[in-house]
């Protein structure tokens, strides 16, 4: 199997690094409204992010560097956030600009300030190194400002370690078993599935499955009553550090949908992205997207909603596991062939935390 599985069965604590030199999703870009101090720790570094009254974003550190306290307890004034506990008042780029009953600031009153974008309905902030930051590296996702296209984002945390929700979601089997009566609908999709080979990328993978003359699974079954037997594709694309797109669809059986003819599907798109917020926690930013055209707003709340408990499904499996793996170090996990696409990305991650390391010495 895939690069013998060595990087699939590294401990959690051999992987609590994290690729730094990246775009990370840091918040819906609707978290920031109403003059909201967001505190929110990232890669194990506390980052305010909040909206100036010009409507840019910006993220500085969130521990003023006086006596550590939150910055996101403080106030916004203008582009410029004011700690509530001696009243420093520190500008977009953390520079202490004002110090009340002292005239003179030291230059080093000052903290740390992240490259952060608002595009396309979400907020990326780069952890590393801001030479390095290039938006054009930004993750796509351009159904999210599709007017066709509808769904309600979403936010889940999670207390386990990012490559292990990464894991599930690179294994589109586990659907079948987690999932049966939300996502799924039968084991038969694993037994019965046709899928495409591995399509490998410098940053990610592409599959596809397909499961033909299949039942909709429940959560299509809400929405869609004269379809009785349908072709169900999924094709998963992942990107590191953890990006996860899947396009699915059901089309009346026999349609064709392995020859590209999706006329008379129902299509879906699905975005996830996992920022770490520390070792053991992560922050999941997700979105399940549908391009009905009638009966818009019904359609999207009873996705939502059956996404939202398909993920609960996941979420109770994942965090359990980072239990269990946690109360005894000396586990190994063993592979089976299914685990090729998420061995390969936790290949991709581990090179790419070497190259980094490996580049920050030569700096040093």
């Amino acid at each position: 199997v895939f690069l013998s599985m060595y990087f699939l069965f590294q401990r959690t604590e051999e992987i609590a690094l994290f690729i730094r030199n990246c775009w990370y999703v840091a918040a819906w870009s609707h978290e920031l409204i109403d003059d909201i101090l967001l505190g929110r720790t990232l890669l194990n570094e506390k980052v305010l992010l909040y909206r100036s009254a010009d409507n840019q974003v910006h993220a500085i550190e969130d521990r003023c560097c006086h006596r550590g306290a939150l910055l996101s307890r403080g106030r916004l004034e203008g582009s410029c956030v004011r700690c509530m506990y001696h009243g420093l008042l520190f500008d977009a780029e953390g520079k202490c600009v004002e110090v009340p009953g002292q005239e003179r600031i030291p230059p080093d009153l000052k903290v740390r300030s992240y490259k952060v974008v608002d595009k396309a309905k979400l907020v990326w902030i780069w952890m590393g190194d801001p030479a390095l930051a290039d938006e054009s590296k930004i993750p796509s996702f351009p159904y999210l400002e599709d007017e066709d296209w509808h769904g309600y984002p979403d936010y889940l945390y999670y207390q386990a370690n990012y490559q292990l929700i990464a894991d599930n979601l690179a294994d589109i089997n586990h659907i079948a078993y987690v999932h049966t009566n939300t996502l799924g609908g039968s084991e038969s999709y694993v037994k019965e599935q046709q899928q495409s080979p591995l399509e490998k990328f410098e940053d990610g993978f592409r599959l596809t499955k397909w499961h033909m003359n299949s039942s909709l699974p429940p959560f299509v079954r809400k929405i869609e009553k004269n379809i009785e037997r349908v072709d169900r594709w999924n094709t998963a694309e992942m990107r590191v550090p953890g990006y996860f797109y899947l396009e699915s669809g059901f089309s009346p059986e026999g349609a064709g949908i392995r020859e590209g003819n999706k006329a008379g599907s129902l299509e879906f798109h699905n975005f996830q992205a996992l920022t770490p917020e520390t070792e053991r926690t992560t922050h999941f930013f997700w979105v399940y997207l549908h391009n009905q055209k009638k009966n818009i707003e019904n359609i999207s709340h009873s996705l939502h909603d059956s996404i939202l408990e398909g993920f609960h499904e996941d979420k109770e499996i994942i965090e359990d596991q980072q239990v269990v793996l946690d109360s005894d170090p000396g586990f190994k996990m063993r592979a089976i062939a299914s685990d090729a696409p998420l061995a390969y990305l936790r290949w991709l991650v581990s090179k790419k935390i070497k190259e980094e390391e490996t580049q920050d010495m030569k700096q040093a």
